[in-house]
């Protein structure tokens, strides 16, 4: 495969609004869309094909590294002008398996990604600790990006991004942006995130957090006065307070509890869900912000279990919300069906009895919802 070919299969893949592409030996290419993965009508792939498509985007990455030598490779892959894919390419049985994020050029405000306008407040938090969280694929990233341009256009400061790979570019507004990449302008996240402090940031982004070093070193930048943003792989705001002291020994918890107490501002979960005419999907989002009784909550293990109630009340007042106050939005806005609303929802039989309280939405037409129609990538002829 050569690099005009690769190319034409990427294009394709961000023309048609893939969000991942994979090429694998023994099938043809696979495009994920809204969830779901679509056969190209292509070829069988094999090891030749996915062993020479590797070697391509591991020649356009800048690490000296031999690719012979490679076996677990993340890097970014850009085609000028188009858009930019955050690849994963891994080994199995010998042959190479390639995966691709696609990254849009553009970077989405809050409302074209159908986000909560709070998140606009939370991106102006000027120190602590903000957290946005949810499984592989989320948009977590696309949020972070989002919540930093709305920074950039907004604030004369100085924001420092630490990515494995970078991903989203950002472009120079009011802000000063430097975008550091692990293992190429940095060996790993905690040694980046310790220069970072020395360089008079006002606002950093730790891609993802993944060990106890990371969190120790961005609580710190925290402490020390900065606002540092970050996302981490847990499904909402209880179990995220959950797992960031589970990264230490036993007897360090009670201490990060209390330092994520004074530092945490906000928690945002993401869970995409499809839309009601099945052409796309929209963010259902838990939100955390910090009060006085939250800190306690988090403080006390025993009392953890609190915060979620603190959330659904503090919707009025702080702009909080649980997951299941956000899908019970959704579904009235007629922005999901029934049955999506009741599969998402954390606890079943609340939300059934939050339902009938409400009042049903069945009679909600399909307003608000995404006019796009769905693609069928076996169709694309280009091939």
């Amino acid at each position: 495969m050569d690099r005009e070919r690769l190319d034409r299969l990427l294009r394709l893949g961000f023309e048609k609004g893939a969000s991942d592409i994979h090429f694998q030996v023994g099938y043809l290419p696979l495009y994920r869309f809204n969830g779901e993965l679509v056969e190209l009508r292509y070829k069988v792939l094999t090891p030749a094909d996915t062993e020479s498509l590797a070697r391509l985007l591991v020649e356009a990455d800048d690490s000296k590294i031999p690719f012979e030598d490679r076996t677990e490779m993340d890097l970014a892959y850009e085609i000028p002008g188009e858009g930019r894919f955050r690849v994963n390419i891994s080994r199995e049985r010998r042959s190479y398996n390639v995966v691709l994020r696609v990254i849009p050029i553009e970077i989405k405000d809050f409302e074209s990604l159908n986000l909560p306008s709070v998140l606009r407040e939370i991106a102006d938090v000027r120190r602590g600790l903000v957290l946005v969280t949810g499984a592989t694929g989320m948009g977590k990233s696309t949020t972070l990006a989002t919540m930093l341009q709305e920074i950039n256009c907004a604030r004369k400061c100085k924001i420092i991004t630490i990515e494995d790979p970078v991903e989203f570019i950002f472009k120079h507004e009011r802000a000063i942006i430097t975008q550091r990449e692990i293992g190429t302008d940095s060996p790993n996240f905690p040694t980046a995130l310790h220069a970072a402090l020395r360089q008079d940031p006002d606002v950093i982004m730790v891609g993802e957090i993944r060990d106890a070093e990371t969190v120790d070193t961005a609580l710190k930048a925290a402490e020390t006065g900065h606002a540092v943003f970050s996302s981490i792989h847990t499904s909402d705001v209880a179990t995220t307070l959950r797992r960031v002291p589970s990264f230490f020994n036993t007897e360090e918890q009670a201490q990060v509890r209390d330092r994520l107490a004074e530092n945490i501002e906000a928690i945002v979960s993401l869970r995409l869900l499809p839309n009601k005419k099945g052409t796309g999907r929209v963010p259902a989002v838990e939100i955390m912000r910090i009060t006085r009784s939250i800190r306690e909550c988090i403080r006390d293990s025993s009392r953890s279990h609190e915060v979620h109630d603190h959330i659904e009340k503090g919707r009025e007042l702080m702009k909080m919300q649980t997951f299941d106050q956000h899908v019970l939005d959704l579904y009235q806005a007629g922005k999901i069906r029934l049955e999506t609303a009741r599969e998402a929802a954390s606890n079943p039989r609340d939300f059934s009895t939050k339902l009938t309280l409400e009042g049903d939405a069945d009679e909600i037409g399909d307003m608000n919802t995404e006019s796009e129609d769905a693609v069928d990538v076996a169709e694309d002829e280009r091939f």
